[in-house]
């Protein structure tokens, strides 16, 4: 019974509301009543009031954080003091002058990019009326920028260099390979009298001056090995080696006294060319003699004898190679009666 009550209890407070629910226990309680029910309805008449101040309190917080939530916003914060603001004024006036600073850069940057164009145009304009060579940056570079200065030596290899570049006065060797030097002058080695030694190996050298090498009295070693070179210049008195291989010399191109003076020359190669014959009046201090590979037809009893001088014998002469030529040596044997050894070469 009981508990059919209390279910009875809990439809009609889902169904009426704790308010409506009260009111009418109210008039019921006017009404005689067994103990039993008396209790069960004061039983539930104190829950419902617990309900009903809990409904309430949260009532109140729900209306509190509305109204919160209503006028924070209409809310404006209070005006800063006046040191907030004079920083504030800085503030904007720093950025507005920052802004204008970068504008003006700006458009100094834009003016000073339509400038050249302008000037562009007028050097144009002044090259038209009067056009001037211009010159490569390995022409203005120093010599010791381009190259390597070590101690009296330069080496200028494979620079691309089309002239001798000017050279320190204490130059004594020169390496100059695997350029594109056309010609050689004695103006390029005419302040530079302590020269011992020159390297021009694979360049384009067509033309040599015959005074050229004529000032230097020191220089030992010369190789021009691998031009274009079709005669040879006048050689310094004190030369020790001359080399002019894989070139295109003729042997019109060497004067009859070009190696008659050098009494120091010890090693000659001028293999890989075009002579018809073997240079004249060679000297008696030659060790080495290379003219392989020429056009060379004919030899005498005087090209590196004395046919009037049967007990003469050549004493330094090491070597001399002469393949590669169309000539038959076996046919002048009286032009190798003084060498010690026989020179290199095809007999039949």
């Amino acid at each position: 019974m009981l508990a059919k009550l209390s279910t009875t209890w809990k439809l009609l407070l889902k169904l009426l509301g704790p308010e409506i629910l009260l009111s009418s226990l109210k008039s019921i309680h006017s009404f005689p009543h067994s103990p039993s029910h008396l209790v069960l309805m004061h039983r539930h008449e104190h829950q419902l009031r617990k309900t009903t101040k809990k409904l309430h309190n949260r009532m109140k917080i729900l209306q509190s954080t509305l109204l919160l939530l209503l006028f924070v916003p209409l809310i404006k914060p209070a005006p800063p003091t006046q040191q907030n603001t004079d920083n504030f004024e800085e503030i904007l006036f720093t950025r507005d002058y920052e802004d204008q600073y970068l504008d003006g850069k700006n458009i100094k940057k834009k003016e000073s990019m339509i400038t050249p164009d302008e000037k562009s145009l007028q050097l144009q304009k002044d090259e038209s009326s009067t056009s001037l060579p211009l010159k490569k940056e390995n022409d203005e570079m120093p010599t010791c920028l381009l190259c390597v200065c070590l101690s009296g030596s330069v080496y200028c290899e494979e620079v691309d260099i089309e002239v001798v570049p000017p050279l320190p006065k204490e130059s004594a060797y020169l390496y100059a390979r695997f350029n594109k030097i056309k010609k050689l002058t004695a103006k390029d080695f005419a302040e530079i009298p302590n020269l011992r030694r020159l390297d021009f190996t694979g360049n384009l050298i067509e033309d040599i001056e015959d005074t050229t090498f004529s000032k230097l009295s020191l220089l030992e070693e010369l190789t021009l090995a691998e031009n274009q070179l079709l005669k040879l210049p006048v050689l310094p008195p004190k030369l020790t080696l001359f080399n002019a291989k894989y070139n295109k010399i003729k042997s019109r191109g060497i004067k009859a006294n070009t190696f008659k003076k050098l009494s120091n020359l010890s090693f000659l190669y001028l293999d890989h060319n075009a002579l018809e014959s073997v240079p004249l009046n060679l000297p008696e201090s030659l060790r080495v003699i290379h003219l392989q590979f020429n056009n060379i037809t004919s030899i005498t009893d005087d090209t590196f004898c004395k046919a009037n001088d049967t007990r003469y014998i050549r004493n330094r002469i090491e070597e001399i190679r002469l393949e590669g030529n169309p000539i038959a040596l076996g046919k002048h044997p009286n032009s190798f009666i003084c060498l010690k050894r026989l020179p290199v070469g095809s007999y039949f």
